[in-house]
């Protein structure tokens, strides 16, 4: 059996690592992966039935589990496994959006303004149900990027599961589509789709 450590790590890090094990397993066999919650749990169990392996979870002490999934060996000849979609983490019902489109938050004090963004980031990455997705425009592009004193803050969102886009037009706009440290960059199009579909828009700035 080849066990995957990832106890302390955040959805959707527990899965990804048994992905890439389970990618180089070609004779198959039995792969555990050591979690720290229930939800790192549900999400393993969740990959491991759409793939079609056995799976057992099992709590070995307080705050440490064990998932276990039996990979079938890789037929020679066989056709490539099906794409799968993106990793996505059971985060609660929330279809909520959030659109930030400055690099501060509020009128008045620009000083101010960029502390209460950064404050309102943190906030938001403390929420036991955050948001589905968090797009970035305009200034707001800037929070994204190299420099930011948010990006750890973001990187936490993305880290459990939210969807981080930013503008491209924005990006190319401030000169700054190179610096780009975290999510994704999307376009109009889809920042427009994302706002219609959501159940709740929340812009902040």
């Amino acid at each position: 059996m080849i066990t995957v450590n990832a106890l302390g790590d955040q959805c959707p890090i527990p899965v990804i690592k048994t992905k890439n094990m389970i990618a180089t397993m070609k004779n198959g066999g039995e792969v555990e992966t050591l979690v720290d919650n229930e939800i790192a749990v549900q999400n393993l169990t969740k990959m491991a039935e759409q793939r079609g392996y056995a799976v057992t979870s099992k709590k070995i002490r307080k705050g440490q589990y064990s998932v276990v999934m039996t990979v079938p060996a890789l037929v020679p000849g066989a056709e490539a496994e099906a794409e799968e979609g993106p990793v996505v983490c059971d985060i609660g019902k929330s279809n909520t959006v959030v659109v930030i489109s400055a690099d501060t938050m509020g009128r008045g004090d620009d000083v101010l303004g960029a502390v209460l963004i950064k404050g309102y980031i943190y906030a938001l990455s403390q929420q036991d149900i955050p948001p589905r997705t968090v797009l970035f425009y305009n200034g707001g592009a800037k929070l994204t990027c190299k420099g930011s004193e948010s990006i750890e803050d973001i990187r936490l969102l993305a880290s459990k599961g939210v969807e981080i886009l930013t503008c491209g037009t924005c990006l190319n706009h401030y000169g700054i589509k190179d610096d780009l440290m975290v999510g994704e960059v999307t376009n109009m199009y889809v920042i427009a789709e994302k706002m219609s579909q959501a159940g709740k828009v929340i812009k902040p700035c």
